[in-house]
């Protein structure tokens, strides 16, 4: 591209270089090597964001979370870092905020999500950070630095009153981790969740008690509950208001605040275009095109469906944005392919615990109309005799009438996720329970319990009971 104006059409262009814009380009101009791909990216790295909070830890440095750009251009494809200030959609052209143009045959919109900052007083405050950018941990990382040298046992931090403070907003996985990050380097947390129970989009109040000991364990103070009415002081917040007069006092120069309580769709860019949206982003139909003639959408900018009952879901993950990736993609290409709908299987990790969910929550099942029954099972991790054999609780959720598996949760010491994968297939494929109680499953002392039991089909047979 040059100033003022472009070479040649493109052939497709993408917007954003995140997993759903990488996958897509690998996928188009690998079938394609005569076409122009181009991903504009405004970001200097595309990165794994998952893997932010470890490297606020000190595990690795943050530059090990930034993802090569040959996974675009190893393709032929071409990057190019810009930023999309509005499109011309009759003359198909990309408008860039430097001035630059983009014409275009095809363009894939995959803009992501960026960090909701609720409506209160305060929340653009200097010590207000939100977790998703390479600068947000930057950010982070230097407000923790200059308290890193002080002689707390085991921590290399004050363990008294003089400690560092956080206080972290919302107890989804971000939230989650977080807390647990900032815990495990000796600092005072403070864990605001507006709900009854941590991580209630993943858990049922009857599979979170295990995580909430665990997180106080750590040292966390948890404030359930509870939503917060004002982040008080400026330019930087002294005090944390909580609903019913609670506060939580902070040092400006020392303490911060981390907000996360979700994700709104990067497409603030578009207004005005007239792209068709739905309650969580653009609209798309199940071959991910949007109601704009060649133009597809994919991954956290979209408004995503239920796989379960076709009806509108958050589901803000990149093991989302990947397989709508592809859909996208196929479908650019001239393939017959289609896109299910969000089933969002996830984990996440609490001191000793691996936490996953997948489907709906009871709770979520019922208020979406479902009439539902739970069961739940556990056992060990490994056979009972070998050492540390840890745990594993499984619950399952289904339909009364049908015995249809629509959810599931499982908390344990290992192979949670694997596990947590396994349901989402059946959940796919529309398993039932009487499927799962048929579910042949291997046994070996170090990986599973006695031959005998297994929590998944013991869940099964329980909820046929």
């Amino acid at each position: 591209m040059e100033h003022g104006h472009e070479s040649r059409t493109a052939d497709l262009v993408i917007l954003g270089g995140g997993p759903a814009g990488i996958q897509a380009s690998r996928i188009v101009k690998t079938a394609r090597p005569d076409w122009r791909v181009v991903v504009l990216r405004p970001e200097e790295h595309s990165m794994v964001y998952c893997a932010i909070p470890y490297a606020i830890e000190g595990l690795f440095p943050l530059e090990k979370t930034f993802k090569k750009d040959e996974l675009v251009t190893e393709t032929g494809a071409e990057l190019v870092r810009a930023t999309a200030r509005s499109l011309d959609l009759a003359a198909r052209r990309v408008l860039l905020e430097d001035g630059r143009s983009l014409s275009y045959e095809r363009l894939l919109i995959t803009t992501g999500a960026i960090p909701l900052r609720p409506r209160i007083p305060g929340i653009h405050a200097r010590n207000v950070f939100t977790v998703k950018t390479a600068q947000d941990a930057r950010r982070i990382i230097e407000r923790l630095a200059p308290f890193a040298d002080c002689d707390a046992p085991g921590t290399g931090r004050p363990t008294g009153p003089g400690r560092q403070k956080v206080v972290v907003v919302g107890s989804g996985a971000i939230g989650i981790e977080q807390a647990v990050v900032y815990a495990s380097l000796g600092l005072e947390i403070h864990l605001v969740e507006m709900r009854a129970h941590l991580l209630p989009q993943l858990l049922d109040p009857d599979m979170a008690e295990a995580p909430m000991n665990e997180i106080r364990n750590l040292g966390v103070t948890v404030h359930l509950d509870r939503t917060v009415e004002a982040l008080e002081g400026e330019p930087a917040v002294r005090a944390v208001l909580l609903g019913e007069g609670e506060r939580i006092v902070l040092d400006p120069r020392r303490d911060f605040v981390v907000i996360a309580v979700g994700m709104q769709p990067d497409i603030g860019f578009l207004a005005g275009c007239g792209f068709e949206q739905g309650p969580d982003g653009l609209a798309v139909d199940a071959r991910m095109r949007t109601s704009v003639p060649g133009v597809w959408a994919a991954g956290d900018c979209v408004s995503g469906i239920s796989g379960i009952d076709g009806k509108p879901i958050g589901g803000k993950l990149a093991t989302n944005a990947v397989p709508m990736a592809k859909v996208a993609a196929r479908d650019i290409l001239g393939e017959k392919v289609s896109y299910p709908g969000f089933f969002n299987g996830a984990a996440t990790v609490v001191g000793t615990l691996r936490i996953g969910g997948t489907g709906f929550t009871e709770t979520f099942a019922r208020a979406r109309g479902l009439k539902v029954g739970s069961s739940i099972s556990g056992t060990t991790a490994r056979f009972p005799m070998m050492p540390d054999p840890g745990h594993v609780k499984v619950k399952l959720v289904f339909v009364q009438d049908t015995g249809r598996l629509v959810g599931a949760q499982v908390i344990g010491t290992e192979a949670v996720a694997e596990r947590i994968d396994l349901l989402t297939f059946a959940i796919q494929m529309g398993a039932s329970v009487s499927d799962l109680a048929a579910f042949s499953y291997s046994a070996q002392p170090w990986q599973t319990f006695f031959p005998a039991r297994n929590a998944i089909v013991e869940a099964a047979t329980t909820a046929m009971a």
